[in-house]
């Protein structure tokens, strides 16, 4: 009968590739704000929307992460993290298809998109809390947004990347803790002092501790990669406009050049200031 001609035994129509992953929707999203529509508006809304949805792969795989880490698993963990690792791989060089734009040419529809800014992607923010790096100050940059700002909220106060990291070292014998609030500075430096003292015995047998070993490098990989794409992205917004303000208010490279500092797991990289050389002359 024609009325069913590709319909599955059901009656209803089969799935095919763009119902799946709703295209037609997908390609729908991008509405450029200047009237003619400038040409690289549409660069800047595509690339901006696809890092986004490599944020909420991220944010799966961290999250996804943590629940192993809680069930003792450190080789699925380790795998999940892998994944962010790669991710992130390709978030560095994505940053310098915007500098396929001139200036100029980016000049032309910048103002359109103030007061909107960088520094109120959700996700990211999502990101830098479930790795640590909580700042309840940023909140409040979430305030006409009330579903962002609820989900950060719950991030504030969730467990992290780290704190899953360390129950795990707890659970195999290791004398570590969750860290305490960064603001509690010399606590916090006491802390980060004892705990990389105790992963110096995972690094410098890792043979021993192989799971763990390849775990923490994860971490270190997705703090190294975040720091490569902070750098790449002021670098990127410094050609583009020089240290003009942001679009949100911000003192635009000024402030992306103060997050340049910025680790997710500091002990890790202390780590490596306690090793020695233990092999045999």
């Amino acid at each position: 009968m024609p009325g069913y001609f590709g319909a599955n035994l059901d009656g209803a129509k089969p799935l095919n590739y763009d119902d799946y992953l709703k295209v037609p929707q997908l390609i729908s999203l991008q509405e450029c704000k200047s009237s003619p529509a400038h040409h690289d508006e549409m660069l800047f809304i595509i690339i901006h929307q696809t890092y986004e949805l490599w944020f909420r792969l991220i944010l799966h795989e961290c999250d996804s992460a943590m629940v192993a880490m809680s069930n003792n698993d450190a080789i699925l963990a380790e795998r999940q993290l892998g994944r962010v690792v790669e991710i992130e791989r390709i978030l560095v060089p994505q940053i310098h298809i915007l500098e396929t734009m001139l200036p100029v040419d980016f000049l032309a529809f910048r103002d359109h998109l103030k007061p909107a800014s960088g520094f109120q992607s959700a996700q990211f923010r999502e990101m830098e809390f479930a790795c640590g790096l909580k700042d309840e100050r940023i909140l409040a940059a979430f305030n006409d947004q009330p579903e962002a700002l609820e989900r950060l909220k719950k991030r504030l106060v969730a467990p992290t990347l780290a704190d899953g990291f360390y129950d795990l070292l707890f659970h195999r014998g290791f004398d570590v803790t969750r860290s305490p609030e960064r603001s509690q500075t010399e606590l916090w430096q006491t802390w980060q002092e004892k705990t990389a003292k105790q992963l110096v015995k995972i690094y410098l047998t890792p043979s021993q501790h192989y799971e763990l070993y390849r775990l923490s490098e994860r971490m270190l990989e997705i703090d190294e990669y975040t720091s490569l794409w902070r750098y790449h992205h002021v670098r990127m917004v410094e050609r583009m406009i020089g240290f003009k303000s942001g679009t949100g208010g911000s003192d635009g490279v000024g402030y992306l050049q103060r997050t340049l500092s910025y680790k997710f797991f500091p002990e890790l990289w202390q780590v490596r200031n306690y090793l020695e050389n233990t092999s045999n002359p």
